[in-house]
């Protein structure tokens, strides 16, 4: 090899580690110059063609994402980071059957791989094939995943159930993921009860303790992971619909399946306001949750035009920072302000069992509503949708009846989704009779 080839080559190789570190230390505008100047003196260099992809598609960009994908799979086939990542993004266009396609070799490449079998999981979710994707679904605890899930029970001195015969069983029900998650499969308590439990404890978050030891079949609720007393079996919240055989025809629907507090509805009912249809308001959910940027909303003042609907009075559920707008709110956006008195999911049960619809981004609220067979609708973002919510529909199989979705159509363009909503609203107030309500002391 002549000594120009090999001082040309150790300089794209230097200019690559650059763009590389730039790149890993957030430096996104310095890395994607740094692999075109690669791309330059090495059009074949696979990993700048790879991470560029990864570029467009962190800001949206699928078109030109997917080029760069495709182009550096054209140079190394076998890139298990590239097939990945064109799975993702066929993933989010909905194209699921080349998305499973891209899953599948990586998973042939990588028998092994947790990300693959975690990716194919929310694929098939998302597109509705339950019967297949629950134990893929499994991997999400996996150390290479995590994905949010709690620490697994690794100190209890009892196994995991993996489908065995309950009758006569003790059961430990596992924090599992998010609030919303606890909330949405806590609906398979009951089920075990069928199938002959004996007796149930959940582990979960102090927040919903007060909530979820309303579920019919719950003998007791635990906050204290280590303070859980000897039973037969253990599981994850999120594993149930595998050993259920769960697919969207045989979700279970018996709702409510929680139960608001006599004492925490007679508390807030004093809070609420007594004119006018009662809608609830969640613009925003955890800051920390890794889709925060695309699921929430900018402001409250998005919903702005909400407030052209005559006979609507508005209250605030939202918690966090963003609480705060509620307080200080654009003129003319009236809303009663209550999410930063709340302490925990009773709380918010208690409040939206008396509301005559909630509207929130997708969060935990949602689940609460839907828990409770209370009418809610749920805005969607375009990028990222959660798989619990499939994809093409305005209703959810989980909720059937009273929770309808409004999903983006552009990619992080709220607009013509408030729109719509500000017209669905207009129209189902006008259904509503008017509320004969006592204001209370």
């Amino acid at each position: 090899m002549p000594p120009e080839s090999t001082s040309s080559e150790a300089r794209v190789d230097s200019l690559f580690d650059s763009a590389l570190c730039a790149h890993r230390a957030g430096g996104i505008v310095e890395a994607e110059a740094g692999y075109r100047i690669v791309l330059a003196a090495n059009a074949c260099h696979a990993e700048a063609h790879y991470l560029l992809g990864l570029i467009e598609q962190s800001r949206g960009n699928l078109s030109e994402a997917e080029g760069g994908l495709r182009r550096a799979l054209a140079i190394r086939p076998d890139f298990p980071e590239a097939l990945n990542a064109l799975g993702v993004l066929l993933d989010d266009v909905q194209r699921f059957k080349e998305g499973e396609v891209a899953y599948r070799r990586v998973m042939a490449l990588l028998p092994a791989s947790a990300t693959a079998q975690y990716n194919l999981a929310l694929l098939l979710l998302r597109s509705g094939q339950y019967a297949d994707a629950w134990k893929y679904y499994e991997s999400r605890y996996d150390p290479s995943i995590r994905s949010g899930v709690t620490a697994l029970p690794r100190h209890l001195a009892f196994p995991q159930w993996q489908g065995e015969r309950l009758v006569g069983k003790s059961m430990v029900i596992w924090a599992d993921e998010g609030y919303g998650d606890q909330i949405q499969f806590a609906r398979y308590v009951p089920l075990l009860r069928q199938r002959g439990v004996s007796r149930i404890t959940l582990v979960c978050d102090e927040a919903l303790k007060p909530l979820l030891e309303t579920v019919d079949g719950v003998d007791c609720v635990i906050s204290d992971p280590f303070a859980v007393p000897p039973h037969d079996y253990w599981s994850l919240f999120m594993s149930l619909p595998r050993y259920f055989g769960t697919t969207l025809e045989t979700i279970p629907t018996t709702i409510p399946y929680v139960v608001p507090l006599q004492e925490k509805l007679e508390h807030w009912q004093k809070k609420l306001p007594v004119d006018g249809i009662r809608v609830g308001l969640v613009w925003k959910g955890n800051p920390h949750h890794g889709n925060d940027v695309h699921r929430s909303l900018p402001s409250l003042a998005t919903l702005a035009p909400l407030w052209s609907i005559p006979g609507i009075t508005f209250v605030s559920l939202q918690k966090y920072h963003a609480g705060q707008d509620a307080r200080q709110p654009l003129a003319g956006q009236y809303i009663t302000p209550l999410g930063e008195e709340i302490q925990d999911f009773a709380d918010t049960a208690a409040i939206v069992a008396q509301l005559d619809l909630t509207i929130c981004v997708d969060t935990a609220v949602a689940h609460v509503a839907g828990a409770l067979g209370k009418p809610c609708w749920v805005l969607l973002p375009s990028f990222h949708t959660d798989w619990r919510w499939l994809t093409d529909r305005a209703d959810s199989p989980w909720y059937p009846e009273t929770m309808r979705l409004f999903r983006q159509t552009r990619f992080n363009d709220w607009t013509p989704v408030i729109e719509e909503v500000t017209h669905a609203l207009q129209a189902w107030a006008l259904t509503r009779p008017h509320p004969n309500r006592c204001a209370t002391n």
